[in-house]
Parts: structure tokens; C-alpha cells; sequence
């Protein structure tokens, strides 16, 4: 089953659960990870199972890094706020630098994330028209 990680600092979780509300059809088809609070939110906002690692600042940024580095996921959504981000938010350099290492496409903008989940789409043979 395609596994996605879902992670997104605090000014982008809006922009998360917008974009897993779009996407929900195809989620749901997923096996989907995500940090505490980001798992959180889109567990008690859509319909959709997200198994919760630790908070960003608590390390579930790493956790997901080594799901990458034991080959168990196929791409990561990282909304990250480039020009507020807080000092207890989750770094994004250690992930990219693993991801870039094992070859799994990390998305941090809400365009790159749909054409990642579009991909996975075609990859999992979806059918992303209603």
C-alpha cells in the first residue's frame, strides 16, 4: 500500500487540511503517517486515519526520517511556513537531505504537494476524476 507522510508548521495546517480535504478520496486509498499535532487536526477534521508519531519538536520530523531511510514511505507532504516559522517548529533540512539520499519526493509547497499526490495517484492507478 503507498504510505504518505503529512507534516505542516503551524501557520500551514489550514492549508493542510484544505489540501487533505481535496485529495480525501485518494488518502483514504493510503496508508497515511503524520506528526502529532498535524495528525491530529486531520483526524478530528476529515474522515481519514493518520498514524501519529511525535510532534514536530518532540522529533516526529526524525521518526518520519527514518521511515524514509527503512524504505517504508513513498513520499512526504511538508507545508512549511518559509517566513514564520517557529523556533520549536520541525527543521526541514535533515528530512530533505534523507529524502534526497533514498530517492522519495518531499513536497513543501501546496502545488508541488498535489502533483506528488497526483503522481501517487497514477502509481496507485486512482482515478482522480468524480
Amino acid at each position: 500500500m503507498t504510505r504518505v507522510a503529512l507534516i505542516a508548521h503551524d501557520e500551514k495546517k489550514p492549508d493542510i487540511i484544505d489540501l487533505v480535504r481535496e485529495y480525501e478520496d485518494l488518502l483514504a486509498t493510503f496508508d497515511l503517517v503524520g506528526t502529532g499535532t498535524t495528525g491530529k487536526r486531520i483526524t478530528e477534521e476529515t474522515d481519514l486515519d493518520v498514524e501519529r508519531k511525535q510532534s514536530g519538536p518532540l522529533g516526529g520530523d526524525t521518526q518520519i526520517g527514518a521511515e524514509v531511510a527503512d524504505d517504508a514511505l513513498d513520499g512526504i507532504v511538508f507545508l512549511r511556513d518559509p517566513l514564520t516559522a517557529q523556533p520549536h517548529e520541525p527543521d526541514i533540512s535533515a528530512l530533505l537531505r534523507i529524502c534526497d539520499v533514498h530517492d522519495v519526493p518531499l513536497a513543501t509547497t501546496r502545488t508541488g504537494a498535489e502533483y506528488l499526490l497526483d503522481g501517487l495517484a497514477l502509481d496507485a492507478d486512482f482515478d482522480l476524476d468524480p
